[in-house]
């Protein structure tokens, strides 16, 4: 039996502001997606997710969300939507779209309504909460993006929460009017013809109704989610504003509506205490489809770390199927943050071959086939709040998110001449078009490898079983239906050797396109920099 479209799936990430401009105004669009879904469908990929295009004022360029059916008008009209939807079947790709249920904006008709009394229709549509005898907030919890989670509202006399901006008030979870009309805000867009969901955050969409102070986290545990020393959010153990025990029951009412649809995927960002354990938790059969966590988009690029955590996942998920990233639109592109300032021209193409070769779907950013560096966002350009807060310690996310560029022209044929961010001048050099004229481009290097792939059962679905080596070496095999893959990365810049299993001794190398390839002579792999080994068995029984 065929398996379902998202298992083993490759979802290419559009982060629409910066894709394609299509009006000149700076900013990208639908249409200026729809334009180019022809370069996606071409690197091989199986669905596109595109982040959030909804009306909205903008605080987190679009996670903060005024109205859930809504196009916003610098990214077009639902017209505008469903043409995109239209142009991407017909070029056989599925459409996922960000769906940010936990939260809203300040600006959404039930925010407005719910803050102006104790006693209206939406009054309890949102986390509030009075103040302490001495003025002071509820309890401790803090904000992702700094300082205090609640903020006052003179009109009712209470605070509010907010685990993100203060523009992106929490929504009440625990009353089911909410619940229902998340719902059907998901519903509305399954009848539009979306193939899944990526759902941002959904471990936050409830609360501790008790709301009980979060514990402090001694200085050696500060660490996670790109959250600098210097966040205050870091120092505490967050056990009550996120990451509760009634999720999963929301998440079986979701799925229900999900199924009752067809083919319909969701995908679950997860961050919390215990990311591993929360995605085993909420992927399972009658919940999430699938859940990423930001286990291999932190710093630590080795071996140990990508095998201890996938090890790590595979022992606590039963009957769930991960999802794996290296990059998206909240962190350092990984050809920086993994390769350095110079990094190896080998490092780009290894780690599209490595992450698509890990059990599990795939998530790959715009920009990832082309091997794009972080960008230098100078502060008087800066536009993420979040960067804006913490700068110069941290810098934000604006690196990632300049524009794609198209060609080596001065707006990197973008659109407009004076894009949202700026466009550097090293990704003008790596664009789409002068790769396209270079045989041997990380671009075309993608698009084999993806290719080949496709054709690798054990690498679309297969089980995975890593073996002991030495750092740079990373080893594991995957298997399914009689058919077995050995996959020996170096992770390194320079030449490194192992001696495969011996039950591998009598193991075919097959090439595997788009990577730098090593050798097998006498039961030992010789890798040259960021190179790879492909050993191949059948059970012929």
């Amino acid at each position: 039996m065929a398996h379902p479209w998202w298992r083993g799936a490759v979802i290419y990430q559009i982060y629409p502001r910066s894709f394609r401009d299509s009006n000149g105004d700076g900013i990208g669009d639908l249409p200026g997606i729809t334009a180019h879904l022809d370069h996606v469908a071409t690197l091989g990929v199986d669905a596109i997710w595109i982040s959030p295009f909804f009306t909205s004022p903008m605080a987190d360029f679009g996670y903060d969300i005024a109205d859930f059916r809504g196009v916003d008008p610098i990214f077009g009209t639902l017209s505008d939507f469903d043409a995109l939807v239209k142009r991407a079947h017909a070029l056989g790709l599925r459409v996922m779209i960000d769906q940010v249920l936990s939260h809203c904006s300040i600006e959404h008709p039930w925010f407005r309504e719910s803050r102006m009394s104790r006693d209206n229709p939406k009054a309890d549509w949102f986390v509030w909460a009075d103040a302490k005898p001495d003025g002071s907030p509820p309890n401790n919890w803090l904000s992702i993006f700094g300082g205090v989670a609640w903020r006052w509202e003179p009109r009712r006399g209470q605070y509010y929460l907010h685990n993100f901006l203060s523009d992106q008030p929490q929504l009440n979870f625990h009353q089911p009017a909410v619940r229902q009309a998340q719902l059907d805000n998901l519903r509305f867009w399954m009848d539009r013809g979306v193939d899944g969901f990526r759902l941002d955050s959904i471990n936050f969409c409830f609360h501790d109704a008790q709301l009980r102070d979060n514990p402090a986290k001694p200085i050696e545990a500060r660490s996670g989610r790109g959250f600098s020393p210097d966040n205050p959010y870091a120092f505490q153990y967050h056990w009550y504003n996120n990451t509760q025990p009634e999720t999963p029951v929301f998440l079986e009412e979701l799925r229900r509506l999900m199924d009752s649809h067809g083919e319909i995927a969701a995908l679950g960002e997860i961050s919390s205490e215990d990311s591993l354990a929360t995605m085993a938790e909420y992927v399972t059969p009658k919940r999430l489809h699938m859940g990423y966590s930001f286990e291999l988009l932190t710093d630590d690029f080795s071996a140990a770390h990508i095998r201890g955590t996938v090890e790590t996942l595979e022992a606590k998920m039963q009957g769930g199927w991960p999802c794996w990233a290296l990059s998206n639109h909240d962190v350092q592109r990984v050809a920086s943050r993994w390769g350095g300032a110079d990094p190896h021209p080998q490092l780009a193409r290894q780690l599209v071959a490595l992450v698509c070769s890990l059990r599990g779907s795939v998530c790959l950013y715009q920009g990832e086939e082309l091997g794009l560096p972080e960008a230098d966002v100078p502060f008087e350009a800066l536009q993420d709040p979040y960067g804006k807060t913490f700068w110069p310690n941290f810098k934000g996310r604006d690196g990632c998110r300049t524009p794609l560029p198209w060609t080596d022209a001065a707006d990197a044929g973008f659109g407009a001449p004076h894009p949202w961010l700026p466009v550097p001048e090293a990704h003008r050099a790596l664009s789409v078009a002068a790769q396209e004229a270079e045989a041997e481009s990380t671009l075309h290097a993608a698009r084999a490898f993806l290719a080949w792939r496709k054709a690798q059962l054990a690498l679309v679905e297969g089980a995975i079983r890593f073996f002991d080596a030495p750092e740079p070496v990373l080893a594991f095999e995957r298997t399914e239906e009689g058919e077995r893959m050995l996959m020996v990365f170096n992770l390194s810049a320079s030449p490194a050797e192992w001696n495969v299993p011996s039950q591998w001794a009598g193991a075919t190398q097959v090439h595997a396109p788009g990577v730098a390839a090593g050798t097998l002579t006498d039961g030992r792999v010789v890798l040259p920099a960021h190179a790879v080994v492909v050993l191949k068995m059948v059970d012929e029984r």
